[in-house]
């Protein structure tokens, strides 16, 4: 008899969940990831990468190392074709009996002028890289340059992306300035926030505790600002009625995510990349269809939860076992999230975050940041996995 067929589009932590779960039930069925990467990442630790505190060779864990059963291949999907259960990449068409779309987030715009252009983003390997060689040039070069805007650097946005990214750098200014021969005080760090607080997912007094502490490391904050323009040399923003402009040579823009909607989807909706799907993460058109991850429009009649990657990961576990138990002829139970909490890294050793319902600040929460880290490789690769690629306190991150 024919195998069935699952198809998984994208390689990130729902996708990559998803068939590791999969992989463990040792289903009759002929599972295929494909990605345009032949590595996973964790888009956790980007800003470690863009910062240089993290090596690129350690950020990537190799699909073909932990595939045992699943089979990967590697392209770019270009279109969705569900009435006739095929997906065309850029090489290739595959077709599919069960369709797993797990393609991730794209930075969001929100069509400010310049973003496009002028800003950097924290969405890939490859941007991160890209930042970091920006980074090192605009140190490196000052001595010849003398321009104070080289050492400006403009984060928009005050969630977990840009806070991290911004407390990383700041930790960093130090050994920049060291090995190049540049005054601390030459160094200008900015970060624009529509909110009256940074990081507002959290408590006030959370909130509170990290701007106090990256305050101390020389970053300065606009908040109830937007931005409204992305400038080469800078970004203006609006705070009432007033407008003012920042300068700086280095943007991160860090102010939202879409789903990924660079694939042409047919008879398939979607608002922003995103799908509305059931309690089962199946979408509402297609019953052999299934969304995991930043893709997914997930809602209870209470909240529409917030894409992350916790939520990404405990879909992809939940459909894995889903699917297995539907091949089976059994049933299986609704989606729930569990939220288990989240922790902002302000550099390797500190942060601020809620687990399981009691707030932390100061090192037990870096502690606590590189546990849930750890904890997710040991899922993927176990002690080895954690041992090769961990994060630990008395350990260099790169």
């Amino acid at each position: 008899m024919k195998k069935t067929r699952i198809l998984i589009l994208g390689g990130g932590y729902g996708g990559l969940k998803t068939a590791l779960t999969l992989q463990k039930h040792h289903i009759d069925a002929e599972i295929t990831l494909v990605s345009k990467h032949d590595y996973h990442y964790q888009t956790t630790l980007l800003h470690k990468i863009a910062v240089g505190t993290l090596s690129e060779k350690k950020a990537k864990i190799y699909y073909r190392s932990i595939f045992k059963s699943v089979h990967f291949i590697k392209d770019e999907i270009l279109e969705v074709f569900p009435k006739e259960n095929k997906v065309q990449g850029k090489y290739s068409c595959y077709e599919y009996d069960f369709l797993v779309i797990a393609l991730g987030f794209k930075p969001d715009d929100f069509g400010i002028k310049g973003v496009k252009e002028y800003a950097y983003k924290l969405n890939s390997l490859n941007s991160a890289l890209a930042l970091h060689h920006q980074i090192e040039e605009k140190f490196k070069n000052f001595d010849r340059t003398q321009d104070l805007n080289d050492l400006s650097f403009i984060v928009c946005g005050a969630g977990f992306t840009s806070i991290e990214f911004i407390a990383e750098l700041a930790h960093s200014v130090k050994n920049f300035c060291l090995f190049y021969g540049i005054p601390r005080s030459k160094v200008k760090l900015s970060c624009i926030g529509r909110s009256s607080t940074i990081l507002p997912v959290f408590s006030q007094d959370l909130s509170k505790k990290a701007e106090d502490k990256l305050i101390k490391l020389g970053v300065e904050f606009y908040t109830n600002s937007s931005v409204i323009e992305c400038c080469k040399d800078g970004v203006v923003i609006q705070n009432g009625e007033k407008e003012e402009k920042i300068y700086g040579n280095t943007i991160l823009w860090g102010a939202g995510v879409k789903g990924n909607d660079s694939v042409i989807y047919h008879n398939l909706e979607t608002h922003k990349g995103r799908f509305r799907v059931n309690a089962q993460l199946r979408s509402q058109e297609y019953e052999n269809i299934y969304v995991v991850g930043d893709c997914a429009l997930y809602a209870t009649k209470d909240v529409t939860f917030v894409p992350t990657a916790q939520l990404a990961n405990q879909m992809g576990e939940y459909l894995g076992n889903l699917l297995a138990h539907k091949l089976q002829g059994k049933n299986y139970h609704d989606f729930k999230f569990i939220n288990r909490g989240s922790v902002c890294s302000i550099g390797h050793l500190d942060g601020v975050g809620v687990v399981f319902g009691k707030k932390l600040s100061g090192e037990f929460s870096a502690f606590m940041k590189n546990t849930i880290e750890n904890r997710w490789l040991f899922g993927i690769g176990g002690f080895k996995m954690v041992l090769k690629k961990g994060q630990f306190r008395f350990r260099s991150s790169d």
